[in-house]
């Protein structure tokens, strides 16, 4: 991924042309990838042009990662990220309940 100077914290729309540069991969990968993984919608604007959000990057990251340092099928690729956004899920889950744990715990001390 050798276009990484072009990432801004600040920016909050990236064009097709800038994710491919990027990712350094084609911009007809990028829109075939569109195709394959429903999660991936950009904002379009009137004319059809792609926006693509922060988070579409980082999925796109995550997608060519997979497919292509990891060797993953398409198909897998997709298994591992719903598997992967299912285990996110879990751990925010845990993280609240310890949370709420130790308020109620500091709640608790304090009332001693």
């Amino acid at each position: 991924m050798s276009g990484e100077e072009g990432h801004s914290p600040l920016k909050r729309y990236y064009t097709i042309a800038e994710v491919s540069k990027i990712l350094d991969v084609s911009k007809s990968l990028i829109r075939f990838w569109e195709s394959r993984f429903p999660q991936l919608r950009p904002h379009k604007t009137s004319r059809g042009d792609r926006r693509f959000t922060k988070e579409n990057l980082e999925l796109l990251k995550e997608i060519h990662q997979l497919v292509k340092g990891r060797g993953f099928t398409l198909e897998g690729a997709q298994q591992e990220l719903m598997q992967s956004k299912a285990r996110r899920e879990e751990k925010a889950a845990w993280i609240k309940q310890m949370k709420d744990l130790r308020d109620f715990l500091s709640e608790w001390r304090e009332q001693l």
